[in-house]
């Protein structure tokens, strides 16, 4: 038996919770893993696994043998990598989260770069706007928008960028350009119907609080839905200016501009209990510079109290 292919057969059960949930990240079939874990409790003498209508849930002795095998696969991963050297190519798989509006437009596209300096890694991107349970999906790391919740969580702040009134020139034309904030009252808006959206806003100028509950006829549950909404000059949108890269070209275009409101922000998060591999934190090193690289004008510079439970840098 293969004594770290049973170990990592073993990490990946508990983290996900199943045998099926496992073979699918390791691209083994269910038998396969069901086979390691039998032999690797045999090999050790003890069960390593209660197994209920609930799932499966580690023994005392289980849920030992869980954390000193998941630290020394970390470190094992870690060094290779430094044995290779900084500049070293990464290997293996990296699994990655991320909502899908924002990673269409601004992950994805940057993927081709990552993956030429690292032509030995395999990426896996989930693209869910859902709140995911890292762990039983095997997610390295997920990035996230809106403000933390969970100050528990192993998380990062990597980016950020300022919310707007925008629409399209179609839009502005046929309704007109609001001057105030207090004039979007009168104005049709696309409401994102989940968090980071909604109708209550308040904005600032100077020492000027402006607090308004907007409406429209248009809701939706999904950023990309706003979106096309905006472009089909149904109404107009809050929404960062990542969302419209139509900024650049005019197609969209953004008033009130001596108002401001909450940025949108982009957190890097990762598995809580789990040390951030060395694949995650390149990867997103590799983001935080191209989103300051590539959206100068979008991209906010970030203070000093970025950081949950861990350093990056």
């Amino acid at each position: 038996m293969n004594r770290w292919a049973a170990m990592e057969a073993f990490v990946r059960v508990v983290n996900a919770g199943s045998f099926s949930a496992a073979a699918r990240h390791l691209g083994l079939g269910q038998p396969a893993v069901s086979k390691l874990i039998a032999q690797l409790e045999k090999r050790l003498g003890v069960r390593l696994l209660l197994r209920s209508t609930q799932g499966l849930t580690p023994t005392e002795a289980g849920q030992g043998f869980y954390e000193r095998a998941r630290r020394a696969l970390d470190e094992a991963d870690e060094a290779e990598i430094a044995a290779r050297g900084a500049n070293s190519s990464l290997t293996g798989e990296l699994r990655v989260c991320a909502a899908t509006t924002f990673a269409r437009l601004h992950i994805v596209p940057k993927l081709a770069g990552f993956m030429s300096q690292h032509p030995e890694l395999k990426m896996q991107v989930i693209l869910d706007d859902r709140k995911i349970d890292l762990l039983e999906a095997g997610v390295h790391v997920a990035l996230r928008m809106g403000a933390l919740e969970d100050s528990a969580l192993v998380a990062r702040k990597i980016a950020q960028s300022p919310r707007r009134v925008l629409a399209t020139p179609a839009y502005f034309k046929r309704n007109g350009e609001p001057k105030a904030p207090l004039d979007l009252l009168n104005h049709e808006v696309i409401i994102y119907n989940v968090g980071g959206g909604g109708i209550a806003w308040t904005f600032v100028s100077g020492k000027s609080e402006t607090p308004i509950n907007v409406t429209g006829r248009v809701r939706v549950t999904a950023a990309e839905g706003v979106r096309e909404a905006v472009l089909a000059d149904l109404g107009l949108a809050i929404a960062s200016e990542w969302m419209f890269p139509e900024l650049k070209t005019g197609e969209v275009v953004k008033v009130l501009l001596d108002w401001t409101l909450p940025p949108m922000e982009l957190w890097a998060i990762f598995p809580v209990g789990q040390h951030a591999s060395a694949k995650a934190r390149a990867f997103v090193t590799y983001i935080e510079e191209s989103l300051v690289r590539d959206e100068p004008q979008g991209t906010l510079p970030l203070d000093n109290e970025t950081a949950s439970h861990l350093d990056l840098k």
